[in-house]
């Protein structure tokens, strides 16, 4: 007798079967106990409605002409929403104007000869304390009507970021309105914005993190102008991005910190009563002032500013960091010396010199804008999931063949730099610079250095580079690794400045006109 096994009974339906089965349609989810009740409607009396106080609409609360119109002819004919409240009335927070037109339809019913009518309404008796949800719930209806002022908006925004709520919670917000998280956090500065502000950012599209960096900024002359440019320039660029917007928000606020340090050094020498020198006086005339380091003592001493308050010449000029510069009005005439090897007294300006001065220190200052911006662009590189492959490439030659800058820095062991484009904590924050940790990264390197090895390098890569381009003079004569190392983070979506392309300007093939017009505004 066979002792074979016996082959085992499909239990598979035959295949014909199956796509039978797959055609059927799916039988509708049947709706919760709570569901249901959200979708009964019931109709009450207008008078015990009321204004929820999170309903999210505080512009044009009033029901206008042909709401009241239409309702005192036909009465209300989509629901209103409420949730009851505490005294026995309901608080509406959908559909607010609809129940006023009909308390407003009912007052004069009987004069005018019609009836008066109860309104649809679906109670939600599950909202009641629920205030985060009430508000959502308001903010989305409303969202969706054009009617819907600016203001309220982002003041609702702002609102639900407040509330007390779990982040499982905020985050559901978020989806439900199709904005980011950072939009809800954004949205309190956003509101700073005045109505015109904020109507003229919406029509740009503006979202509320951008909104809320144009409050920021909002006191600069021009900013609305300048940043709707770039966005204009972002958007009509491919793959967008917001490379014109992070380089005009940068010029901006260090725009604004300017004005504001120049104006703190301005109160602080009025307040004690020193005189401000001019920076420039008319052409042919001499300028007697000397800075103090120029100057010594009738017995040869130094002349420090303490010695030299409570002489009549004692004044300042402000540096292109508006700090104080001492100097005195007139040495001859107050009895001071000229040190030995002092420089001879210049004569004021031409016009070509003061033109040139002008657009060093404008560049100083867009290099030194334009950092903070480029400093961020490689965070996010470190950051990313992978590093671009150009981007390995660059790290791993510099590595390889490392340039004097950063066989130099990386004498210098610093590790601030790249913790902070790594995101990590700075191993060496809390210790002096004689008790430095000696292999800083080795344990960051055995928990991510198989995955995020490369991330790693380049960090390290990148903060020499930084290191070495920090003085605010820097992009008059960068070096070939350095534009090397700009046009390498160029290539994977930086936006360089106008400051940074100047810079880099020489290394990149030129015609004869261009090569003029860098050497002339060089």
């Amino acid at each position: 007798m066979s002792t074979a096994p016996q082959a085992k009974k499909s239990t598979s339906p035959p295949a014909k079967a199956t796509s039978a089965a797959a055609r059927k349609p799916a039988q509708p989810q049947q709706p919760s106990a709570v569901e249901e009740t959200h979708d009964q409607i019931v109709r009450l009396d207008p008078t015990l409605i009321v204004r929820d106080a999170y309903n999210a609409r505080t512009i044009d609360t009033e029901p206008d002409g042909d709401l009241k119109a239409s309702v005192a002819e036909l009465g209300v004919q989509d629901p209103v929403h409420l949730r009851p409240l505490e005294n026995g009335t309901y608080g509406a927070f959908k559909g607010w104007r609809r129940a006023q037109a009909q308390q407003a339809a009912n007052a004069t019913a009987e004069a005018d000869g019609r009836p008066s009518r109860k309104i649809p309404a679906i109670v939600r008796a599950d909202l009641v304390g629920n205030d985060a949800m009430t508000h959502l719930l308001s903010l989305i209806e409303n969202d969706h009507r054009e009617q819907m002022h600016d203001r309220d908006r982002v003041k609702a925004i702002e609102t639900l970021a407040l509330i007390d709520v779990s982040e499982e919670q905020r985050e559901k917000m978020a989806r439900a309105l199709k904005i980011k998280r950072a939009e809800l956090r954004a949205a309190r500065e956003a509101a700073r914005l005045d109505d015109a502000q904020l109507h003229r950012a919406s029509v740009q599209g503006f979202d509320l993190m951008q909104m809320a960096e144009m409050a920021d900024v909002s006191d600069v002359s021009r900013a609305a102008q300048v940043l709707e440019e770039a966005h204009a320039k972002d958007a009509a660029e491919e793959g967008g991005g917001r490379g014109h917007w992070d380089q005009a928000l940068a010029r901006l606020r260090q725009t604004k910190a300017d004005t504001e340090a120049r104006q703190a050094a301005l109160d602080a020498l009025e307040k004690a009563d020193i005189p401000l020198l001019p920076d420039y006086f008319p052409y042919g005339t001499k300028d007697t002032s000397r800075p103090l380091t120029d100057l010594r003592t009738p017995l040869g001493a130094p002349l420090t500013p303490d010695k030299h308050a409570y002489c009549s010449g004692h004044a300042a000029r402000l540096d292109e960091e508006f700090q104080p510069v001492w100097y005195c009005s007139d040495p001859s005439q107050y009895g001071h010396k000229l040190r030995p090897g002092a420089k001879l007294t210049k004569q004021s300006m031409t016009e070509k010199e003061k033109e040139a001065r002008a657009r060093t220190i404008a560049g100083n200052k867009a290099w030194k804008t334009a950092r903070t911006v480029r400093e961020d662009f490689v965070r996010r590189l470190c950051k990313g999931k992978s590093l671009p492959e150009a981007v390995r490439q660059f790290a791993l030659r510099t590595v390889m063949s490392p340039p004097y800058l950063y066989a130099k820095w990386c004498e210098k062991g610093g590790t601030e730099a790249v913790a902070q484009f790594l995101g990590v904590p700075d191993p060496n924050a809390d210790t002096s610079r004689y008790s430095r940790a000696g292999d800083p990264f080795d344990d960051l390197v055995s928990r991510q250095g198989k995955a995020r090895g490369w991330h790693q390098v380049f960090a390290q890569v990148a903060a020499a580079f930084e290191y070495s381009m920090r003085e605010p003079k820097a992009w008059q004569g960068l070096d070939r690794h350095q534009a090397a190392y700009l046009l390498c983070l160029k290539a994977e979506g930086y936006r360089l400045s106008d400051v940074e392309e100047l810079a880099v300007a020489k290394y990149l093939p030129q015609s004869d006109d261009e090569d003029q017009a860098v050497d002339q505004a060089a």
